[in-house]
């Protein structure tokens, strides 16, 4: 395991709580952006994690991988539907998203892990 994504995501919701309390107009106005795109519309919500997710490998953000990871997964994303995502974020993104789509297959899973009684995908 390379990076431990349950534990990145509960860290990092705790730094985001210290800018909630800093900046809370911004940290308002960034929560009511994020309920306005991820509501059902044209597209799923599943559809938009998924796409959130592609844009975390692109961009190489580890904590977009740990979240949209998380939501995917959430919204019924599949693995294999993950994997799908990695190779369009690939043929955008080339070998730095090799890396980052190997990083959000192994949030993903982790994620599953943790949900599952025994520990296992």
């Amino acid at each position: 395991m390379v990076k431990d994504w349950p534990k990145m995501a509960k860290d990092l919701s705790g730094a985001i709580a210290e800018l909630r309390s800093g900046i809370p107009e911004v940290m308002k106005a960034f929560h009511e952006m994020d309920s306005a795109v991820s509501k059902s519309g044209a597209l799923d919500p599943k559809t938009k994690e998924l796409i959130a997710l592609a844009l975390g490998v692109a961009t190489r953000c580890d904590g977009c991988l740990a979240f949209h990871a998380r939501a995917a997964l959430k919204y019924g994303a599949t693995r294999e539907e993950i994997m799908e995502m990695i190779g369009m974020a690939i043929y955008m993104g080339g070998g730095p998203s090799v890396i980052y789509g190997a990083q959000a297959l192994e949030a993903y899973d982790q994620f599953v892990a943790a949900r599952s009684p025994a520990g296992s995908p």
